[in-house]
């Protein structure tokens, strides 16, 4: 009874903000104890998650679990408001593994490591804060905490160019987040009756569709920037090639999933109507961002900067299932949400290896590395692997998810299906292109013609019969500091590479913790569609979108659903 009644979600949000406090009084001069500290806290957390989840959240259902509600600042309706479902779930238990694993990674860290861990801590509970908050100014607050973390870790521990990178991060990032608070005053005041922010109760208030309309694309640009949908997605190249790799893991693997969890939980749940008018704007711009992020990421010459416009493109799955008003299609944006965390994560993470013994991020001056270190070069190729769907990987679920949910739709007509997952596919068709060349050149020959010469007589005073070669420079092996993966690293990279085989082989793994609900999203908005639909048959254009037959049993079917 009594651990029926803890408050689980406070504990989980507040624990690293909690212990991030204590880090300036803990007695610590090099920074050991204090890693060890934020290491602990991180596990410490993430077990706790695990076990709230395990014995308290029923994955059956598609309510709203392990709810608290505290009076915060009742004058404004302002509450601390937290629970959980089938969407948020899986996207706390990422955040808090990756988040972990990052601590894990940034292990050298000898600069203000006070401040590093502090940051990272302070991190850690706005991400989950930002998935668990069921009051939208209790989820803007959180948002906006998240940002001042990431700033000061890019800016402090990022590469040359990291105050523009993070300058170009806070900007776009904190002026789209305006459009958070100005749809949650816009909707907490509405109607004139009740000051409240709660979700679960705005949800059921019946907006005029222009006001509905107007809160959507204001919501689509807080929660697009962060998706890094096109346009608005140049900031995440410049953050990822400035900022350390443990925070490109934290970036790649959980920040962008705040975009794809905004327009699940607000544009799609909660603004159903107007998600009728948006859904092929969205699919547009994910087909755009598939080819745009594939071509982009094709003609870059930076590393981490490749993986960035990567990352845009798989963005564009998580639109087209959003967009597609089929169960299949939304489930598979929840499982490409999951699947391209773990990936991006363990790919950032290892571009982070390379870069600390080569010392460079740019593709044209490495090369001949793989025999050097064959650890990481197997780990690297199986991140990239999994990166272009290859079967028995967690890519491949998710995306095959999303071209079947497209495919089967039944609102949009033939020929618009047939135009978006042709154009989806020649973007899937570009990701092995770009990543089989990215191994090539990181660990094979570059083709670059050594500006060393090891002659005969050196190789055999040396009693080595075979060189080192990087690039440009040549060393004997002896001199060579290229050393492989160690037992750290391969344990954090192995620890990605074996959720993300395990989902590629057996998908249930992720999405029974989050169908039931994503199915009972999907049918609201089919019953908007055909309630809409109804009254206008002519909602998309004739040709090339065109609405189906409504049929009078179809609202009964999917009211039956909801209920």
């Amino acid at each position: 009874m009594i651990e029926a009644q803890f408050p689980w979600l406070t504990a989980i949000v507040l624990l690293p903000l909690v212990a991030s406090l204590l880090i300036p009084v803990l007695p610590d001069k090099e920074g050991k104890r204090v890693r060890w500290y934020a290491l602990g806290v991180g596990i410490a957390d993430f077990v706790l998650m695990c076990y709230a989840f395990w014995k308290h959240y029923d994955p059956s259902s598609a309510t709203f679990q392990l709810a608290e509600k505290y009076a915060w600042v009742p004058q404004l309706g302002i509450n601390w408001a937290v629970s959980v479902d089938g969407i948020s779930v899986p996207l706390v238990l990422l955040a808090g593994l990756v988040t972990t694993l990052a601590i894990l990674a940034a292990w050298q860290v000898d600069r203000k490591p006070r401040l590093f861990y502090f940051l990272m801590l302070l991190l850690y509970s706005a991400q989950i804060g930002v998935f668990v908050a069921q009051d939208l100014i209790l989820l803007f607050i959180m948002w906006e905490v998240e940002l001042v973390p990431v700033y000061l870790l890019i800016s402090i521990w990022g590469g040359p160019k990291r105050r523009y990178a993070a300058t170009k991060f806070i900007l776009y990032t904190a002026l789209a987040s305006i459009f958070i608070l100005v749809a949650a005053l816009a909707m907490g005041l509405y109607g004139g009756g009740n000051l409240t922010f709660d979700m679960a109760e705005l949800a059921t208030r019946n907006y005029p569709l222009v006001l509905e309309l107007l809160l959507y694309a204001g919501l689509l640009i807080a929660f697009g920037v962060k998706l890094a949908i096109f346009p608005m997605h140049t900031w995440l190249p410049d953050a990822h090639g400035e900022a350390s790799a443990p925070v490109s893991m934290i970036l790649a693997g959980v920040l962008l999933k705040m975009g794809g969890y905004g327009l699940i939980r607000l544009n799609m749940e909660m603004l159903n109507d107007a998600h009728v008018y948006f859904a092929p704007v969205l699919a547009i711009i994910g087909v755009v961002n598939i080819v745009y992020g594939a071509l982009t990421s094709f003609g870059q010459t930076n590393m981490k900067r490749r993986l960035a416009y990567s990352s845009v493109s798989h963005m564009g799955f998580v639109l087209l299932g959003i967009a597609s008003y089929t169960d299949l299609g939304v489930s598979g944006a929840m499982l490409q949400m999951i699947s391209h965390g773990l990936i991006a994560a363990v790919l950032f993470f290892l571009a982070g290896v390379t870069y600390d013994r080569t010392h460079t991020l740019a593709l044209d001056q490495m090369g001949g590395i793989g025999q050097a270190m064959p650890k990481v070069f197997a780990l690297f190729t199986a991140g990239a692997m999994a990166s272009l769907a290859l079967p028995g990987m967690s890519g491949f679920a998710s995306e095959l998810s999303v071209f079947m949910g497209v495919t089967t739709g039944d609102i949009y007509s033939s020929s618009f299906r047939t135009v978006t997952v042709f154009l989806a596919a020649v973007g899937v068709i570009l990701t092995p292109i770009y990543l089989l060349s990215m191994l090539r050149q990181i660990f094979f020959n570059s083709g670059a013609a050594p500006t060393c010469n090891l002659g005969n007589e050196t190789v055999k005073a040396s009693g080595d019969q075979e060189a080192v070669c990087f690039g440009t420079s040549c060393v004997l092996p002896a001199n060579a500091h290229f050393r492989d993966a160690s037992p750290r690293e391969i344990f954090i990279a192995a620890s990605f590479l074996v959720l993300i085989i395990g989902i590629g082989f057996y998908p249930k793994l992720a999405t029974k913790l989050y169908d039931v609900k994503t199915v009972a999203v999907n049918a609201e908005v089919r019953q908007s569609y055909t309630q809409i639909a109804q009254g206008n048959r002519q909602i998309y254009a004739q040709g090339f979108l065109s609405s189906p037959q409504i049929v009078e049993t179809e609202i009964a079917t999917v009211a039956g659903i909801v209920k």
